[in-house]
């Protein structure tokens, strides 16, 4: 290799990354030249002889590593959505080295002595609002990592952290492979009895990718497993989609999780007793708006009460309509789709074949893009002429309403080999000024199942929520207007950066927003008023499964991470206590099992934070309420939600910049009401 795209200048429009130029080979010399420059940077901040200043140590800090930055943040498009054995090896070796490197950062006596005495005197440096959270927060990541340890116990926690990232890139890797380990072919057609015609259709084109022309696979990507469990007529074969599904890294093969969940549950309760917290959940806690364990477990514990009991009338009803179908079985896991949605269009007069053909991706993305030109005047520019990391990607520019450049949004919609299971999305290049004027890049990742043929991919209502939902984070990170990278876009305490995902939501599917994108693929007439109260109602439905789901998932993740000891736990067994202490109904699993709950043991920003979603559900309630008690696009509360929130990051504490928006803080009341749970368990 003559040039490395990843080192050179980048000349593209407005600093887009050369993705036609970069090949897996060109990473690790790349990532081999970002380390060493950090770590030579690190080593000028603490060399200094001179007196701590803001700008020498500070400034300087938030401006160190701006090439690792930069290939981290490429890489983790490949990473994420275009894994190969190159790539995970690569992984697999730097992984350890940037744990390694941000110790070397935080535990380093000189840069903590500098931060520690700024942060003693702040009050006589005359910063400015922002400068000074940008210093409380250096202040509080150096305490959390163990600044103020001594030596040998510093010595440790670095171990610990590199193990640590290892073992969560494994769980990783684990997974993906076991993900797609799970093939269910089938070769008669009878099998398909149920199934919606795009699904089959999708099966289909699966097993023609495979070389099998005269068969249908279906697989573990959420888009071909979910309608399977949704409308496949066929319980035995039901089952089996369900057990893959329920048992990834469970296998007992190579790809097995259970002591990965195990070795990472209890490195992370050793790191917290190191730092002195009783374990993982109160040291993750300590800096969150919940601020401990007992008040989440409060929260978690009335929503649940409320679930179960909503959960538990629809079970009956269920059970009723397997019986009069002559079924001679009592209700099982993998039976909750199926009959959920035979009762849904029983209370709901839903029918997803009538509503499938007004969800067309590129007008469902539109929509998405109307709803932000109305609320800010915000506009989205195709840039075919930009090179994307992969087919299936779109790049857009983004500008205000005068024509100024924002950022880029590259839009990656469809399941492909290698890449994670879900939807997120990444920034990688984050807003900042203290760098100069530097424009967001901001990528939003789907798994949408590919087109069959000259028809279009059409979506479903819950993935159109995705759409709009990853669209929120999107903008999150786009209309950030702050100094310090340090606390750009979504970089806010983990209980509030579902905020602006979920809020966004709600406009989905609001009437007069779906009568402007909602139009027949065929007649290109617009979804009747009629099919969009329909929707409405059926989007509340089997709100008692939905949250017992994800609430059984929230209360897991708490139970792993209040783990007082570093002893080992047999995972099979402590997932079972968890859900007996719970007293979770035998027709539900969690939302995730251990050996698949990719939030909390892939990485560490959701562990002892999955509840977080919820947390987040009740501001985005009450915070859309003051749209819906005003106007679904009033001007003022627009400008108030980005001025307040989507532009200042973490700026200041969400509290506080939710009250500012809101004029007061957050009530559960419109959260409870639109699940039908303000009478559940009262």
């Amino acid at each position: 290799m003559m040039t490395n795209p990843l080192l050179g200048d980048w000349t593209q429009a407005h600093g887009a990354p050369p993705f036609d130029m970069i090949k897996d080979a060109h990473f690790g010399p790349a990532f081999d030249q970002a380390i060493a420059e950090k770590e030579a940077e690190i080593a000028a901040i603490a060399g200094q002889r001179g007196k701590a200043t803001f700008a020498n140590t500070i400034e300087a800090l938030e401006q160190c590593g701006p090439l690792l930055r930069r290939v981290y943040g490429v890489f983790g498009c490949y990473q994420l959505s275009l894994s190969t054995p190159d790539i995970q090896a690569i992984a697999r070796k730097v992984v350890p080295q940037l744990s390694r490197l941000e110790d070397g950062l935080y535990l380093n006596d000189a840069i903590w002595g500098r931060v520690d005495a700024l942060y003693k005197q702040r009050d006589q440096l005359g910063l400015s609002p922002e400068e000074m959270t940008v210093l409380e927060r250096y202040h509080t990541d150096f305490v959390r990592a163990g600044a103020a340890l001594d030596p040998q116990q510093r010595a440790e926690l670095s171990d610990i952290n590199a193990e640590l990232s290892t073992l969560q890139n494994s769980f990783s890797e684990n997974l993906l492979a076991d993900m797609n380990n799970f093939e269910l072919v089938l070769d008669d057609e009878s099998a398909l009895a149920g199934l919606p015609e795009e699904t089959q259709a999708a099966a289909r084109q699966a097993a023609v990718a495979k070389g099998l022309d005269d068969k249908w696979i279906i697989s573990l990507n959420r888009s071909s497993w979910t309608p399977f469990l949704t409308f496949a007529d066929r319980r035995d074969l039901r089952q089996k989609v369900y057990d893959a599904y329920v048992n990834q890294g469970r296998n007992g093969n190579d790809h097995d999780n259970r002591k990965i969940v195990s070795e990472i549950a209890a490195q992370r309760a050793r790191r917290a007793k190191l730092l002195g917290y009783p374990t993982h959940a109160h040291w993750v806690l300590d800096d969150r708006m919940a601020q401990t364990p007992e008040v989440v477990g409060e929260f978690l514990g009335d929503m649940w009460t409320r679930a179960q009991a909503a959960a538990e009338v629809d079970r009956t009803a269920m059970q009723d309509i397997a019986d009069s179908e002559g079924g001679d079985f009592k209700l099982a896991a993998w039976d909750w789709w199926y009959y959920a949605e035979k009762l849904r269009q029983r209370e709901c007069n839903f029918d997803n074949a009538e509503v499938a053909p007004y969800f067309e991706l590129t007008r469902v993305r539109d929509g998405a893009f109307a709803v932000a030109t109305r609320l800010w005047g915000l506009t989205f520019h195709a840039r075919k002429n930009l090179p994307v990391y992969a087919s299936g990607v779109e790049a857009f520019e983004v500008k205000e309403a005068d024509g100024q450049h924002i950022g880029l949004l590259y839009l990656d919609w469809p399941a492909r080999p290698g890449k994670r299971q879900g939807a997120w999305m990444a920034a990688p290049r984050e807003q900042e000024i203290l760098g100069g004027d530097v424009t967001p890049i901001i990528t939003n990742t789907f798994n949408f199942a590919d087109p069959t043929g000259p028809k279009p991919v059409l979506l479903s209502p819950d993935e159109v929520r995705t759409v709009f939902h990853e669209f929120g984070h999107g903008l999150h990170g786009l209309l950030s207007k702050v100094k310090f990278p340090r606390l750009s876009g979504t970089s806010v305490l983990s209980d509030f950066v579902e905020f602006p995902s979920q809020i966004m939501e709600n406009w989905a599917f609001h009437p007069e927003v779906l009568a402007n994108y909602a139009r027949h693929i065929d007649t290109d007439e617009p979804i009747p008023v009629a099919l969009c109260e329909k929707i409405n109602k059926a989007l509340i439905f089997n709100q008692g499964f939905r949250s017992t789901e994800f609430l059984a998932a929230a209360q897991m993740d708490m139970d792993w991470h209040l783990l007082e000891t570093d002893t080992p736990q047999d995972t099979d067994e402590f997932e079972k206590d968890s859900l007996r202490r719970m007293g979770l109904m035998d027709e539900i699993a969690p939302r995730y099992r251990s050996t698949y709950f990719a939030h909390i043991f892939s990485g560490s920003s959701y562990s002892a934070g999955y509840y977080v979603y919820e947390w987040a559900a009740v501001l985005d309630a009450d915070g859309f309420g003051a749209f819906e008690e005003k106007d679904l696009f009033d001007p003022a509360l627009a400008k108030s939600l980005r001025d307040n929130v989507l532009s200042r990051g973490g700026t200041e504490h969400p509290m506080k910049l939710y009250t500012a928006f809101r004029g007061r803080e957050p009530t559960p009341d419109a959260l409870l009401k639109s699940r039908g749970f303000m009478d559940a368990a009262e």
